[in-house]
């Protein structure tokens, strides 16, 4: 009864801690919540830093949330480690899989970088 009365009571907690379990064993939706967690706080103090981890992690697997939210954290500048490139390949990943916003997001990285890039200037004679 009373450890019934704990889950409720601390029952974000106890999710992360369980996810925790299961994200160090290598379950890339595992990794995918606690990262999560990490990012929102709930259930643990809120670590950025922490929840890129994690992302890493469960992208390294090809998990496509993950790749995402990775992808958001740099360019939140989160996540310090990587090329505008590397978000590329991360959406890419994600949208590939189904993420519709990974696909929208994409869309408007290359639609930014084009307008960034230098053009010619044409001569008129």
């Amino acid at each position: 009864m009373i450890s019934l009365f704990y889950m409720w009571l601390y029952s974000q907690s106890f999710h992360f801690h369980v996810a925790h379990v299961y994200a160090r064993f290598g379950y890339s939706s595992a990794q995918l919540i606690v990262g999560q967690r990490y990012l929102k706080g709930a259930g643990v103090v809120k670590d950025e830093e922490m929840a890129m981890h994690w992302f890493r992690q469960a992208s390294k697997q090809g998990h496509p949330r993950a790749s995402f939210n990775l992808a958001v954290g740099k360019l939140k500048n989160m996540t310090g480690s990587m090329e505008v490139g590397d978000v590329e390949i991360l959406l890419n990943v994600a949208a590939r899989q189904g993420v519709q916003e990974a696909q929208e997001l994409l869309e408007n990285v290359i639609w930014t970088r084009s307008k960034l890039l230098p053009t010619k200037k044409m001569r008129v004679f």
